[in-house]
């Protein structure tokens, strides 16, 4: 697939405020099924990026704002080719066993944030047995299943900051949510798994529109053994929220351990003002002869 993506955020501050400090991770990421094709950032007040590669591999552009302003305009827009992913593996569980798998897995397989509270330990633990299958990749999907069966995806019912706990207490929450419990209970099982950050293209069902907005996205990514004669293991997308696999709709930014590795933007800046923040995406689908390099 082939897309125009547009990223457009405004804060309007309701006071004058200076040295405004940012960070963007943004740009679509390069990977075997993914490619940016171009890709523009244009900030107002104008300031000069300076552009760095995280720990995790994204593109991170920093800027800051020294002088007065009451407006920032972050204006993000991107040319991506995609294609579907292989067939993933399904290999026994026994082949997650080992130092290679280990090695390969790495942070992904740790637990982080705050453990979640005692009141929700039954219900964590009866989540994990049930969302146990026969393969480590059919666990994957019959988790993918289960979290939007269970949970409602209800924007609003938290925040940016949230908990799994505050997810249980809700009973609903939003794609970040979903994927941070999928993490959990997929590490408890020892199945490597990473938060990706992105895009999603929702066209209408009908397929009346090659243009949407959309928002930005959240799914996971899971360390599959390969097993074959190598047993390799191999990063598969999975979408808790759209109980499925990631394919060609989906547009990766960038991954990390949760979401507050890979946050599109983050910025302070100095001054007493609140910030009345808007921000929009627009996918349109092309035609592969409209994209530049395709």
């Amino acid at each position: 697939m082939n897309y125009d993506i547009r990223y457009l955020t405004e804060y309007h501050y309701t006071e004058p405020v200076t040295d405004n400090l940012n960070a963007l991770r943004v740009r679509p990421a390069t990977t075997s099924t993914q490619r940016c094709d171009e890709f523009h950032v244009r900030v107002e007040p104008e300031a000069r990026l300076h552009r760095h590669i995280d720990y995790f591999g994204a593109e991170v552009l920093e800027f800051g704002i020294p002088r007065v302003h009451e407006r920032l305009t972050i204006d993000v827009r991107a040319r991506v080719v995609t294609s579907e992913p292989p067939e993933p593996p399904d290999a026994p569980w026994e082949h997650l066993e080992g130092e290679a798998y280990a090695e390969a897995g790495g942070e992904f397989l740790l637990t982080m944030g705050e453990p979640p509270s005692d009141q929700y330990t039954a219900r964590l633990t009866e989540l994990q047995s049930t969302g146990r299958a026969q393969t480590p990749l059919a666990t994957v999907q019959l988790l993918c299943e289960l979290i939007p069966d269970l949970f409602e995806y209800r924007p609003g019912a938290t925040y940016v900051g949230s908990s799994i706990d505050d997810l249980l207490r809700a009973g609903a929450g939003v794609c970040q949510d979903f994927v941070h419990l999928a993490l959990l209970i997929l590490r408890r099982h020892g199945i490597a798994a990473r938060y990706v950050s992105g895009y999603l293209f929702s066209a209408p069902e009908d397929g009346g529109t090659d243009s949407v907005e959309v928002l930005t996205h959240a799914w996971l990514e899971a360390l599959l053994p390969g097993g074959g004669k190598r047993n390799e293991p191999v990063w598969v997308g999975a979408d808790p929220t759209n109980n499925c696999l990631a394919g060609e709709t989906h547009v990766k930014v960038g991954h990390g351990r949760a979401y507050s590795d890979v946050p599109p933007i983050k910025g302070v800046y100095r001054g007493t003002a609140d910030a009345e923040l808007s921000a929009s995406v627009r996918m349109t689908r092309l035609d592969p002869a409209s994209s530049a390099r395709a």
